[in-house]
């Protein structure tokens, strides 16, 4: 067939077109049906798409999130990421678009007329295409497609990234990013080759810290010393053994070492019981000491001290085994009523807290509320009372203290009646002598 032939025919088809569209439109032209996921907008007179996730309740369910697209919606993972569509244009009838407007086609859709025959329409060059942003577009022939980058996968026409992580591509630890992932080993492992498998470090062939012996184990390492020598407290360094400082245990006091075995020795004031202890010396006892006939021994860690028999200072008068001071003097008015004195001795860096000496009221009168403080001695806060009941308290040590030191705290029970308005206060003197080892 000769090409004039083709023209000609093709004008008349267009003819008969115009004058068909050119027709006015009758009632029955009037088009409010839609395809399925869309409705008529009568305010836009177009096809409009239906939000599922908005008009079917709890259209997803358990962990899947609902994800609304064109003419239907998406149930994914919570954790999907989706690269959103621009919104298409309204659905238009095809009988009501103004295609006298546009030039008559002959070619088929994808074709465009070139001379006496159709060529293909490259709708990625023309940017005529509806890939978005984020997608590759490919010309093909009479039409495109819109492929996704790498990591992620088409649903509709949207790009969903892929949890590659759901598919334990990697041995130890997955970490899934858009478009990708990455995995990564455990402590003491390194990444294959594959970069998804994870083999053991040797950690003693690329120089563990180990001054001695390292041996490689799955994972990690260990460094272990040669006879004689010990692990230190880094792990790593070895040091060598002395029996004496292998083990404070031994020795209460002083390790010597020696050649094969090692002995103990104590302070001078105590004498070795067994092998290894120290027990204190009570001169007292042995008469070991030079107090005379007006003063008491009092025996303290490692010596011992004598301390007056007489020993109340003005306002106070010596009464039996106190001191007291009476209420017809005029001094007396704000002082303790009366006041004894005690002894004890404890020893350095003794664990704390620690109830060390115990108050108790010899007479208590009836209805009397009675308080016990420390009043005086007590400049640090090394000690505390601990009230039991109305009668009795503990004096408790705060902190550890080392000596040789001496203490001198006023221990102070207050008794009060508010029904007859009574009030008076009496004091133990409690020297504490704290010894200079801890034993």
């Amino acid at each position: 067939m000769r090409p004039g032939c083709v023209l000609v025919f093709c004008m008349c088809i267009s003819v008969f077109l115009h004058c068909a569209i050119s027709q006015p439109p009758t009632e029955t032209d009037t088009y409010t049906e839609c395809t399925d996921g869309y409705h008529w907008d009568q305010q836009t007179q177009h096809c409009k798409d239906i939000n599922e996730c908005e008009t079917i309740p709890e259209a997803c369910k358990g962990e899947m999130k609902c994800f609304n697209h064109y003419g239907g919606y998406l149930c994914l993972p919570r954790s999907a990421s989706v690269i959103p569509a621009p919104e298409p244009p309204n659905q238009i009838h095809p009988s009501l678009e103004n295609t006298a407007s546009q030039p008559f086609n002959p070619c088929p859709p994808g074709f465009e007329p070139q001379g006496d025959s159709c060529v293909d329409v490259d709708e990625c060059e023309q940017d005529s295409h509806d890939c978005q942003p984020s997608q590759q577009c490919f010309n093909t022939e009479g039409s495109f497609s819109c492929q996704c980058p790498d990591g992620y996968r088409k649903v509709g026409t949207e790009c969903i990234d892929i949890d590659e992580c759901r598919y334990r591509y990697c041995q130890h630890r997955c970490v899934n990013v858009p478009g990708s992932f990455s995995c990564q080993c455990e402590p003491g492992f390194q990444l294959a080759g594959n970069n998804r498998s994870c083999i053991d470090v040797d950690e003693c062939g690329m120089g563990a810290p180990c001054s001695q012996r390292c041996y490689n184990t799955y994972g990690t390492f260990l460094c272990r010393c040669e006879q004689g020598y010990e692990l230190g407290p880094d792990g790593f360094a070895c040091n060598d053994i002395d029996e004496c400082s292998y083990s404070s245990y031994l020795c209460q006091y002083q390790c010597v070492n020696e050649h094969g075995k090692f002995s103990c020795v104590c302070p001078e004031g105590y004498q070795l019981l067994g092998t290894r202890l120290c027990q204190d010396i009570n001169e007292c006892e042995t008469g070991a000491h030079q107090c005379s006939d007006g003063q008491t021994c009092v025996n303290i860690h490692g010596g011992h001290k004598c301390a007056n028999n007489k020993s109340c200072q003005e306002p106070y008068v010596q009464v039996s085994d106190r001191c007291t001071c009476p209420i017809t003097k005029p001094g007396c008015r704000d002082m303790p009523y009366s006041v004894v004195h005690r002894y004890m001795s404890i020893t350095s860096e003794r664990s704390v807290p620690s109830d060390i000496f115990q108050i108790q009221a010899t007479s208590v009168l009836p209805g009397a509320y009675n308080t016990f403080r420390i009043r005086s001695g007590d400049d640090n806060g090394d000690f505390y009372i601990r009230q039991i009941n109305n009668i009795s308290a503990m004096l408790v040590l705060a902190r550890a203290v080392n000596g040789p030191r001496e203490y001198v705290l006023d221990l102070e029970m207050v008794s009060v009646n508010p029904l007859v308005s009574y009030h008076t206060s009496s004091v133990l003197r409690l020297t504490i002598y704290v010894g200079p080892h801890a034993f």
